[in-house]
């Protein structure tokens, strides 16, 4: 596998980095972005994942967030992948729509045709990408996982099906029951040919159906347009509180679904993530 750097730049005494390489998962090429903080420089760090959300790319994050300072401050390495397949030849939304397709991978392997061939981002996250960032100053025994929305959906998935990997786990604005919302409902019934066949790639269901993790950190805005009928998070802390898995649910009142919402406490999910990757 060869890795091609199509950026860095110095930055809060670390290296911001965007990197390409031919990914064997999704047959295309792959970008992501990975910010190597100071501490590198003398050992190995822990890890930090952070999964967008639809139409995002890699850049999203690593420009809006402002997660930089304070992830050099901890000393932790953030991992930002883009949320699909890209390139010729790989289908998109055959309506055009944004909530499918290019942009929208879902973090899933997608089973129907002409999607199944490209679309296997869970497997390009779990499988492959860590062992591309493994090759990077990254201790890939302490690794956390956040996502916004369908990347929080991603994150909080992820750590449910992979059991121990990840130390720590949060969100912001997940898309937490995907098989009882509109984006959901339109994802899996294409990429996966029914609604009942993403009960596999739903965070609720899989707390339903025994999968645990030690501890949730979820942040939400209660005017973003999206909570009632596509977000829905007290679904998944119900499901948590029956299940005995500590969810701390924040509701913050007055933001919405933006960047600028996910800029106000990514420092709280920095401090809190790097509380757990510290042991």
């Amino acid at each position: 596998m060869t890795l091609e750097t199509l950026s860095e730049q110095s930055c809060f005494g670390g290296i911001q980095g965007v990197y390409r390489h031919l990914s064997r998962e999704t047959g295309t090429p792959m970008r992501f972005a990975a910010f190597t903080p100071p501490q590198a420089k003398h050992g190995k760090v822990p890890v930090f994942w952070f999964l967008a959300g639809l139409t995002c790319t890699e850049d999203n994050f690593t420009v809006k967030a402002g997660a930089q300072r304070v992830a050099a401050e901890l000393g932790l390495m953030l991992v930002a992948p883009d949320t699909s397949p890209r390139g010729d030849g790989v289908p998109g939304d055959p309506d055009n729509g944004y909530d499918f397709g290019l942009g929208a991978g879902f973090y899933l392997n997608a089973t129907q045709s002409p999607w199944a061939q490209h679309y296997r981002m869970y497997s390009y996250i779990v499988d492959e990408l860590p062992d591309v960032i493994a090759g990077f100053p990254a201790d890939m025994t302490r690794q956390g996982i956040s996502g916004h929305s369908m990347g929080g959906h991603g994150a909080l998935t992820i750590a449910l099906k992979t059991t121990g990997r990840f130390k720590s786990v949060s969100a912001f604005a997940p898309i937490v029951a995907p098989t009882q919302g509109p984006w959901g409902e339109k994802a899996f019934s294409r990429y996966l040919g029914s609604v009942d066949a993403g009960l596999a790639y739903d965070a609720t269901a899989l707390v339903r159906q025994g999968r645990r993790v030690a501890d949730v950190l979820i942040d939400q805005g209660d005017a973003d347009k999206f909570l009632d009928g596509q977000l829905k998070p007290q679904l998944f802390a119900t499901a948590c509180a029956q299940a005995g898995i500590p969810c701390t649910l924040r509701m913050q009142p007055g933001y919405d679904h933006s960047y600028f919402f996910i800029a106000t406490f990514i420092e709280d999910h920095l401090r809190w993530h790097a509380q757990r990757l510290s042991a």
